[in-house]
């Protein structure tokens, strides 16, 4: 919320990325209820399956319900990624120009919000998929994972913004998150710049199971 409030005061808009996740769908219900220059905020996303429009498992499904259909966020300020087409190589390229629109070029995201998977993997930068590779573009493809391909931001872009905010919560985030605070081990996580970045966790994932 003080990061969309520096933003729009700063330089009239503000243009963040959220992930996916039950978590931050919490967050997000709460967030809803301040007082924010909405009309003011693009939301974009960190990652997102490739799958139909209103599947359950589409980060886009749960942020359009709660931001959108029954919060305060316009819906053309929701800044989708384009996963229903065919071409999926050209979809990419389409929101990176779209970021780009809106958060100048390259895109600098005022705040991206990161989960952390137990193995390591922040947005969808998954170990041993290629898009780890990927430093020539802000938004890349995976292979296959749990039976779905996604689209994602890559490092450049989550590590571009002017700020990261990551959200960990869970006892089986333990060991991926000690070594996300002591930037240790080979995991994605811990290749995304460190600067500017809150951590925001709970005892379960901070205490060894």
């Amino acid at each position: 919320a003080d990061v969309c409030r520096r933003a729009v005061a700063e330089r009239g808009q503000a243009v963040i990325a959220l992930s996916g996740g039950e978590t931050p769908w919490l967050m997000l219900r709460e967030l809803r209820e301040y007082e924010l220059p909405w009309n003011r905020i693009y939301v974009g996303q960190v990652d997102e399956r490739i799958a139909p429009a209103g599947d359950a498992r589409r980060n886009r499904t749960q942020l359009d319900e709660i931001l959108v259909r029954h919060g305060p966020l316009p819906a053309p300020r929701l800044l989708a990624m384009p996963v229903e087409g065919g071409d999926l190589a050209a979809a990419a390229v389409t929101y990176q120009r779209l970021l780009e629109h809106y958060a100048g070029t390259p895109a600098q995201l005022d705040l991206v919000q990161l989960g952390l998977g137990a193995d390591g993997h922040t947005a969808s930068l998954i170990p041993g998929d290629p898009v780890l590779g990927v430093r020539d573009r802000d938004v890349a493809l995976t292979g296959e994972v749990q039976g779905l391909r996604r689209m994602t931001l890559t490092y450049p872009a989550l590590s571009r913004a002017r700020a990261r905010l990551w959200l960990v919560t869970g006892a089986a985030k333990h060991d991926a998150l000690r070594d996300l605070l002591a930037a240790e081990g080979d995991t994605p996580a811990i290749s995304v710049a460190r600067d500017a970045t809150i951590v925001i966790t709970d005892s379960q994932a901070l205490v060894r199971p």
